[in-house]
């Protein structure tokens, strides 16, 4: 049987592996890859805070000694007082196909209520992400409409779908 999926926080050994989800476009994979940024931006962050913040966030996924990815979150106003996250992963592409990506987003969800007020945890995803769209929809979140022209990639902008998971949806 496999280890089990977990998050941890990001270790600067981890740093080869996130230049190469963020910017190698094989690692990235066609649905992630949105172009060469500077190659030191992710260890200058992780210097900064270790990739935890207030506004956001970024852990490791892991199975025993394995790094296979990362989830992240950023804070979205949603009114005057009120915020939820915005999550989102990559996969290693040896790793993708396998159920770690949901699971990992299981975990996140239960993380962040764990540790913050949000009510609301929100995702989105290309509406050609099928992969995406069905790991999303086994860890538990609620597709609820699509948003047309909401990114840009590859020279044009793409719609997405966007998904939910609220508190009170945890079982």
């Amino acid at each position: 049987m496999p280890d089990p999926v977990t998050l941890r926080p990001t270790r600067e050994s981890d740093m080869p592996l996130l230049e190469r989800l963020t910017n190698d476009p094989d690692g990235a994979g066609s649905f992630q890859w949105l172009g060469w940024h500077d190659p030191g931006l992710m260890l200058r962050r992780w210097k900064e805070n270790g990739l935890l913040g207030p506004e956001h966030g970024q852990l490791m996924i892991g199975q025993g000694d394995t790094a296979h990815g990362f989830v992240s979150w950023h804070k979205i106003p949603t009114g005057h007082w009120a915020y939820c996250w915005n999550i989102g992963l990559i996969i290693q592409p040896e790793s993708r196909g396998q159920g770690i990506g949901t699971e990992a987003q299981r975990l996140l969800v239960r993380y962040l209520f764990a540790h913050t007020l949000v009510h609301r945890v929100e995702a989105d995803t290309e509406t050609e992400n099928i992969a995406e769209q069905r790991a999303l929809e086994k860890a538990g979140f609620t597709r609820e409409g699509i948003q047309r022209g909401w990114d840009f990639r590859d020279g044009q902008y793409r719609d997405s779908y966007r998904y939910s998971f609220l508190r009170s949806d945890l079982p």
